[in-house]
């Protein structure tokens, strides 16, 4: 019972710890946040790949959120986004 209760609460804790890092889309240039630089990616099958793809360049490159400023292509597409730190 007493590992049970670890193990729920190591993955509780792990998933605030995950949370807090995430970089957040947002749709226009956030309050209190500059830009730092630009990400970009490519060989996304469909936009929500796209976006899958720079919201995990922008976690790993630590920015706080990030906005898509461009996506082009049709079977491969590519997209570009401002991080913000």
């Amino acid at each position: 019972m007493k590992n049970i209760k670890l193990a729920i609460a190591a993955v509780a804790l792990s998933a605030l710890t995950f949370g807090s890092y995430a970089a957040e889309q947002v749709s226009s240039d956030p309050l209190n946040q500059q830009p730092v630089g630009t990400i970009s990616v490519q060989g996304g099958s469909n936009l929500d790949s796209v976006e899958a793809q720079l919201n995990a360049k922008a976690d790993a490159a630590g920015a706080k959120s990030f906005r898509i400023t461009s996506t082009t292509g049709q079977n491969k597409l590519h997209g570009t986004a401002v991080i913000y730190q």
